[in-house]
């Protein structure tokens, strides 16, 4: 009887059918085999307490007492073999000292002795299998023979089930943390969300973990993860903490009832700003948490997509503390989202380059230099300008990336011009706040240039007016002092569209002030258009600062900004922004614009003719 039965149970194993399901039927099979016998199968699992694996004809309410009990010396026949990890044989229940705090559990359901014997392992007890009797006796020959092959069987499917289930966990758990991944939160959310009718879902953004990299090494930056997640995991529901890479994680408050988010969002924020030893370093951490709760709207997907919009916003408004989602959030931030994945997948897709649009000088007509300006090209072939897709310029990543490639377009671009000896002197390279606050950027530039054989004097770096004084610190200041002492003129952008102050030009000097297309519209208007340009004429001039007047469309504004004696300017009058094939074209022809230089030749000699 025992083989058919060995090659059933080994079959369940290697199908993978699970351990409870293969334990209770094997209890069942072998219950057939003797009269008076009542199977039983517990685990020890690693707090050294038995677990009920499978028992089919012992009722719930004996399972449930002795599920959870931690073994030792006397703690009936199975507590204590697993004990010792020897069998445990007690012919009389009613009266063996090992029983006495459990008997009355077994008595009243006509069990009168037990035998147990370790299910062992790998060198460690695994489990107990048991056989209860109806009459107070010990086993048979036969039944000897059937437990010693029963608990072979349960060591293997034991065993099994333990290397799949450490698998398992190794798939779903983080390397460095130790929370459970990415992969892990997935299915929890679903559990959740089936479950719970009011949850709420956390997503937590370390702060500067790219600042520890780069400042103490990938090591503290790799303890400041690990101290964070413990932290986490400490405050958070138990098994509610996750990693979901990088810098993210994610809690989950399967109660709002009995947890209230943005409370556990302030404990959370306290506990991670608490200083912590990384690497040997003094850091004191901080965390952006965005939430939002499940509601009448149950589905994870849109709950995390809520919780990703609070946080968001939050990195935006309120870095260090938490935001909750709330009704029309999303509407900004949604397209805000749909315009950054639109840049990603162009970036990928190698679909943004550099355009340029020349600067004139405008008392001679030369094309003295470039403003690079950002294109992509849509996937049905159309050119776009930065403006279709200026949402997406405001995330510090994507503002990086783009001044990354535009960077690398310029550098190839001027080393392809100069080595077939065009003419022209610099090309205009738009930088963002993210730029400087992300530390090293006349480096960069520099380095750039220098692999394609550039001097640094080839970019003007140019600077819109709110980066230039919007910032609280130094930031700014000091890298424009740096990019100006390695030759990079830097030019303050759209002057006087933000809230100017003249006197920042003496603490933070530049080399050229760009003055803004509306002062340009305006030139010949009744009001005070053109006072005002004559006056930031006037004051540049006596600060030594060159001034280009940009958004020039039409010949009498350049006439008029001539009058004025603006050294340069720049819109669609000259040229619209083109490729780089179109600029050597230009450039091939002469480095001076055509009409524009015939207007001033022409008209350099009539008040020559009215002078003589």
């Amino acid at each position: 009887m025992l083989l058919p039965l060995q090659n059933i149970i080994l079959e369940k194993i290697a199908t993978g059918q699970s351990l409870a399901e293969t334990v209770d039927y094997l209890c069942r099979e072998v219950e057939t085999m003797t009269d008076d016998i009542v199977c039983s199968v517990l685990l020890l699992d690693e707090d050294r307490r038995l677990r009920h694996l499978a028992g089919p004809s012992l009722p719930l309410e004996y399972t449930s007492a002795i599920d959870g009990v931690a073994i030792g010396h006397g703690v009936g026949s199975c507590g204590t073999a697993a004990y010792y990890g020897e069998p445990v044989l007690v012919e009389d229940i009613d009266s063996h000292e090992y029983w006495q705090p459990y008997k009355q559990l077994a008595l009243p359901l006509g069990l009168k002795a037990c035998w147990s014997t370790p299910i062992i392992g790998s060198g460690k007890v695994l489990g107990t299998f048991a056989f209860y009797y109806r009459n107070i006796r010990g086993p048979s020959e036969q039944e000897r023979q059937i437990v010693k092959a029963c608990v072979h069987l349960c060591a293997i499917a034991i065993e099994r089930d333990q290397r799949m289930a450490e698998r398992r966990r190794l798939a779903d758990t983080d390397g460095l943390t130790g929370l459970p991944n990415r992969s892990r939160f997935n299915e929890v959310i679903a559990e959740v969300s089936r479950r719970e009718p009011d949850w709420a879902l956390m997503l937590v953004d370390l702060d500067n973990l790219k600042m520890v990299n780069d400042t103490f090494g990938h090591g503290a930056g790799d303890d400041l993860i690990r101290i964070v997640a413990e932290r986490m995991k400490q405050e958070a529901p138990a098994g509610m903490a996750f990693r979901l890479g990088g810098d993210e994680f994610a809690v989950i408050v399967p109660c709002i009832v009995t947890t209230e988010p943005a409370t556990l969002a302030e404990t959370l924020i306290s506990r991670i700003k608490e200083p912590a030893d990384c690497g040997g370093h003094l850091i004191y951490p901080a965390a952006t948490l965005g939430g939002a709760k499940a509601g009448a709207e149950r589905s994870p997907q849109q709950v995390r997509q809520n919780a990703d919009y609070a946080l968001y916003h939050a990195k935006e408004r309120a870095r260090g503390r938490y935001l909750e989602y709330q009704a029309g959030l999303g509407t900004s931030i949604a397209k805000r989202f749909r315009s950054v994945q639109e840049v990603d997948q162009a970036l990928r897709d190698n679909r943004i380059d550099a355009h340029f649009q020349p600067v004139v000088e405008l008392a001679t007509g030369r094309i003295m230099g470039f403003e690079s300006l950002c294109r992509m090209t849509m996937p049905d072939g159309r050119l776009v300008a930065a403006a279709h897709f200026h949402e997406a310029m405001k995330d510090a990543h994507v503002a990086i990336e783009i001044t990354e490639r535009m960077l690398e377009r310029i550098a190839a671009a001027a080393s392809e011009w100069k080595r077939e000896g065009l003419l022209f002197s610099r090309i205009g390279l738009n930088l963002s706040a993210a730029d400087f606050h992300r530390g090293g950027l006349t480096r960069r530039i520099v380095d750039a240039l220098a692999g394609a054989g550039l001097e640094p004097m080839t970019i003007t770096a140019e600077v819109t007016e709110s980066v230039y004084l919007a910032q609280k610190d130094n930031v700014v200041a000091e890298e424009i002092h740096a990019l100006r002492e390695a030759g990079i003129k830097v030019a303050l952008d759209d002057f006087g569209t933000g809230f100017a102050s003249l006197t920042h030009l003496l603490t933070v000097p530049v080399d050229i002030i760009k003055i803004d297309k509306c002062f340009v519209r305006r030139l010949s208007d009744a009001g005070g258009g053109g006072v005002i340009t004559k006056g930031l004429l006037d004051i540049a001039r006596g600060l030594g600062i060159w001034v280009v007047a940009e958004g020039i469309e039409e010949q009498a504004q350049a006439e008029h900004l001539l009058s004025l004696d603006c050294k340069a300017g720049q819109g669609y009058y000259f040229s619209h922004p083109v490729d780089r094939d179109s600029v050597r074209e230009m450039l091939e022809v002469s480095n001076f614009h055509p009409e524009w230089s015939r207007f001033v030749s022409d008209r350099n000699r009539l008040l020559f003719n009215k002078a003589g």
